[in-house]
């Protein structure tokens, strides 16, 4: 599937929309450039959860995690790791044997280290807005 958003809020909406569309233990991959709105779309279905509070990237901590009810939800972002074998050491495995979603932002620097996705988003800037594809 291929789409344009023209807005940080159509962003946010496809990633509200990915919430209601997505159940149980699910492993997604975010692929684009820095700034086209990756963690926007994770803001947007952790609204839809029900998660009020602030979402940033977790460029400097690997990985935010959030639970809204008994639903958990990891965002990680490995832009700056330097090497895939870091991920052994931060117990990357503990997290996706949970019950979660787990959302990663440059899923490339994980190579070797990271499971198959069930889901691959790639957002790339495309006129003054976004394309998305999905598979």
């Amino acid at each position: 599937m291929q789409i344009y958003l023209d807005s940080m809020e159509q962003t946010e909406k496809f990633g509200a929309d990915l919430f209601n569309k997505l159940s149980g233990k699910v492993l997604i991959f975010l692929e684009g450039d820095l700034g086209v709105g990756k963690t926007t779309l994770v803001r947007g279905f952790l609204r839809a959860a029900g998660y009020r509070g602030i979402v940033k990237s977790p460029t400097y901590n690997l990985v935010e995690e959030y639970c809204v009810d008994e639903l958990k939800i990891f965002h990680f972002d490995l832009y700056r790791l330097t090497d895939p074998e870091e991920l052994e050491w931060i117990g990357i495995r503990d997290y996706f044997d949970q019950d979660a979603i787990c959302f990663i932002e440059w899923p490339d620097k994980g190579k070797g280290f990271l499971p198959a996705p069930d889901k691959v988003i790639r957002l790339a800037v495309k006129n003054s807005g976004r394309e998305l594809r999905f598979d």
